[in-house]
């Protein structure tokens, strides 16, 4: 993890908060659990996977910086009715690295490898921020894995068409720090690490909005209006999905997932239960007429 400025700039700080609240409430060390705790040997490194519940395989994936503990919330709620399949991405909890230069397509086929080594042909998958970049790509690349998409805050390229401007200096002082640590040779902290992953926010992903053409399963797309994301780039994802459902979250940030888990987890619920449907109001209306 950062250190306590960088993590306020990121905000990850309260999502672990949050989310080891919510666990040690629960009694579950999801996360740092010996029980359901694995490691899988995945595109030569080891990737650490936790499996709770029975049912149909439901896939979580959590965001930058984050790992198992941030979809605490979920993980408890959506393991009574699913096999529910959570895992730390390349470079985070206690999974391996293996890489200068931390990138999607890279942590896309750990993912794709791990459903392999699971034997799972096909789950819903839930992707919370960079989970739900990754949960895009899969959709695109590996369309046979996945079942049902939702997405919350992700994006499609970095730039301030699609991320908030006030984002780019919060970024760019963290970047500083980190590289002052560096340069002093600090060991308090995997600063390199650290310095992947700013990258991978600063400079990723590039995902053609092309390529969500090729994307034929439900997916709901989701942001807070607060979100880092722009609304209007969340809407251009959801308009370019040919079956899509969207929601703006009133009053929600980027972490929504953790700060409300009641009302997302409702959301997620009606989404992968019920027959996602098609008719616009303008088809109702000619209905009548």
């Amino acid at each position: 993890m950062f250190v306590p400025k960088i993590l306020k700039i990121l905000s990850i700080i309260f999502i672990g908060m949050v989310s080891v609240s919510f666990a040690s409430d629960k009694g579950v060390p999801y996360g740092n659990n010996p029980q359901a705790g694995h490691y899988a040997q995945v595109n030569g490194i080891k990737i650490y996977y936790e499996i709770y519940g029975k049912g149909e395989p439901l896939v979580l994936i959590h965001g930058n910086g984050d790992s198992i503990a941030g979809m605490a919330a979920q993980i408890a709620h959506f393991s009574a009715k699913y096999k529910v399949i959570v895992a730390d991405s390349r470079g985070h909890g206690k999974s391996g690295l293996g890489t200068d230069h931390l990138n999607y397509p890279q942590m896309l086929e750990d993912w794709n490898g791990l459903l392999d080594y699971l034997k799972v042909k096909q789950a819903r998958l839930f992707g919370w921020s960079d989970g739900g970049i990754l949960g895009l790509l899969m959709a695109i690349k590996h369309p046979e894995k996945i079942s049902r998409l939702a997405i919350m805050g992700a994006n499609l390229r970095p730039d301030e068409t699609a991320v908030q401007p006030w984002a780019k200096p919060m970024l760019a002082e963290a970047v500083r720090q980190v590289d002052a640590m560096i340069a002093k040779k600090d060991t308090s902290e995997n600063w390199d690490i650290q310095r992947q992953l700013l990258d991978l926010i600063m400079t990723q992903p590039n995902i053609a909005v092309k390529d969500l053409h090729k994307i034929n399963i439900p997916v709901l797309v989701m942001a807070g209006d607060r979100d880092v994301i722009r609304e209007e780039h969340t809407i251009e994802i959801f308009q370019n999905l040919k079956k899509a459902h969207l929601a703006i979250l009133p009053g929600h940030t980027h972490f929504a997932p953790a700060t409300d888990p009641e009302m997302f987890n409702r959301l997620l619920d009606d989404f992968f239960e019920k027959p996602f449907t098609m008719p616009t109001t303008k088809e109702i209306m000619e209905s009548f007429f």
